[in-house]
């Protein structure tokens, strides 16, 4: 099979790449996703998300693992990972947030020419069909809905009351580069009457509606094993269907879209990146480049955790199993109520230090208690406010366990590898602990959770956090962006030294931007689908 673009993976970069490049009639395009189609209740209602996190069966989610972390105490930390159309966005908590302005500041003065704020707002915008209109920030045209909180529940409003009486301003939109406050998200979810209350992902907003076009070419259950290389040239990829492998061809490009992790192991198995990382496992080199799979940057979360006699929220007890049976009858009539819940109701962004520039942590009140990516579970309600630093300076890497393509990559994050991150975590909880133990929330406290008490050193609060953090969900960085020696892809995305080959998802961010990932992962799909609708247009 031939087509003029070959797209590896139809997460959040992916499925926006699919929809946007195939909107030319003229253009063929192949998608190939190793996941199911996405469509799955489970996917779209977004309480289901409880379901596919912990990863059991490893049915829409790769449930990944990393080495063990010296920085917590040896732990095996745990990277869940969509595996669907949508990939990511199918089963995160549709948070929808772009960060700080001078994130995207940062990398423009990098070297990487044209991802300014202002460069990047319009993608953005275009991206957004949000439900409160459109404005110098905002976008209503969009694929990807946009929506205000459908039900939020009572503790949740009292955490945002607790954070101001504790001097912190109210925020009602996160999303205008300036994200300091507290206040509700908004979330990626249906907010048009066929499918109110319904996850949004990527592939729900951009990809579904469009797959009948007969220049689309969607393959599911298809694992890509091998970028295929005429010299230094890309000319298509291997994969594995079942018990088959095939090849597909790409006239024009070669796009990777398999994110943080599975980006960079499809370089190394294909022969692209360290030597050292790829020659040991028998792999013939076609091209070094030393930045590939280096660079991991991740958001470490540590969370604070209340057992609650309030039953309107997530739990196990007969009262709120009797009412999840009526909220799930609400979500399928209405697309409001529990189910409509992104767990994540409100949060904030917040200076440990009134004298910084921007927001160094980021905190997402929960309405449940979670434990260990919700796989451990406790009985009664209960509630809970993670924290986590917004620009680690923890750098990690994603290299090869073994040539086979199935096997999982070696993730190293390296958490708290620099002390830097470490004490602003520690910062970050004391605060967060004063909120949650504010007036507004003292009626809901019956007993708070892992030992947490009054007084605590930072040496107890370093015991804390080394045995009980780990991620919360924002892997990058492992193809940056940019023109230095470490450099995967230039401002155009393209892989430095080869030809035919972009990677266009979020381990292009050269830096952590502060806040959620999925959001600019679109954004960056949807300026480089111009970029390369605009370099084919002209040959």
């Amino acid at each position: 099979m031939e087509f003029d673009f070959v797209i590896v993976g139809g997460g959040s970069a992916g499925s926006t790449l699919a929809a946007r490049l195939s909107e030319d009639p003229q253009v063929s395009v192949c998608l190939l996703d190793a996941g199911g189609k996405g469509t799955s209740l489970v996917l779209r209602a977004p309480a289901g998300a409880v379901a596919a996190l912990p990863g059991y069966g490893k049915l829409f989610n790769w449930a990944f693992k990393t080495v063990p972390q010296p920085g917590l105490n040896g732990r095996q930390g745990y990277q869940p990972r969509g595996r669907a159309l949508g990939g990511s966005s199918a089963i995160n908590a549709m948070l929808y947030v772009r960060g700080h302005k001078s994130d995207y500041d940062d990398w423009a003065a990098g070297g990487c020419d044209g991802w300014s704020w202002e460069d990047c707002l319009p993608y953005f915008k275009k991206s957004e069909n949000n439900e409160r209109g459109s404005d110098d920030l905002h976008g209503d045209t969009g694929p990807l809905q946009v929506s205000n909180q459908k039900s939020p529940r009572p503790i949740t409003l009292a955490f945002i009351e607790a954070a101001t009486q504790q001097q912190f301003r109210h925020s009602e939109d996160f999303n205008t580069g300036d994200n300091e406050g507290v206040g509700l998200y908004q979330v990626t979810q249906f907010h048009d009457p066929a499918r109110n209350g319904e996850r949004c992902s990527a592939a729900a907003g951009y990809l579904h509606p469009v797959m009948d076009r007969a220049n689309l070419t969607v393959i599911t259950k298809a694992r890509a094993t091998k970028i295929l290389f005429e010299g230094k040239c890309a000319v298509g990829v291997a994969y594995r269907q079942g018990r088959t492998t095939k090849e597909v061809r790409a006239n024009k490009e070669v796009i990777l879209s398999g994110g943080a992790f599975q980006s960079p192991q499809l370089l190394q198995l294909s022969g692209v990146g360290r030597p050292e990382d790829i020659t040991r496992h028998g792999i013939e080199m076609v091209h070094e480049l030393r930045g590939v799979g280096q660079n991991l940057q991740d958001h470490l979360d540590f969370t604070l955790s209340y057992k609650t006699n309030d039953t309107n929220n997530f739990g196990i007890g007969l009262t709120g199993t009797a009412r999840l049976a009526a909220a799930i009858i609400e979500w399928w009539r209405k697309g409001t109520g529990m189910i409509a819940t992104p767990f994540a109701e409100g949060g904030a962004f917040l200076k440990t230090d009134p004298a910084l520039a921007r927001p160094d942590i980021q905190l997402h009140f929960v309405i449940s208690v979670v434990d260990d990516h919700a796989r451990r579970l406790h009985l009664g309600y209960g509630y809970g406010c993670h924290i986590c630093t917004l620009r680690p300076k923890s750098r990690g890497s994603v290299f090869l366990q073994s040539a086979d393509p199935d096997a999982d990559p070696a993730i190293d994050p390296k958490f708290l590898s620099d002390r830097h991150d470490l004490e602003t975590t520690i910062k970050g909880a004391k605060i967060t602990r004063e909120i949650l133990q504010s007036q507004a929330m003292a009626g809901y406290i019956k007993k708070e959770l892992f030992g947490v008490k009054d007084n605590m050193t930072d040496a107890e609060w370093e015991s804390h956090i080394r045995a009980r953090a780990d991620t919360i969900y924002h892997p990058v960085g492992t193809c940056k962006m940019g023109i230095d020696d470490m450099a995967v892809v230039d401002p155009q995305l393209k892989v430095h030294g080869v030809k035919g080959l972009r990677v266009v998802d979020a381990s292009v961010m050269p830096t952590l931007i502060g806040g959620n990932t999925n959001a600019p992962t679109i954004m960056i799909a949807e300026k480089c689908a111009d970029m390369i609708k605009a370099e084919h247009a002209s040959r």
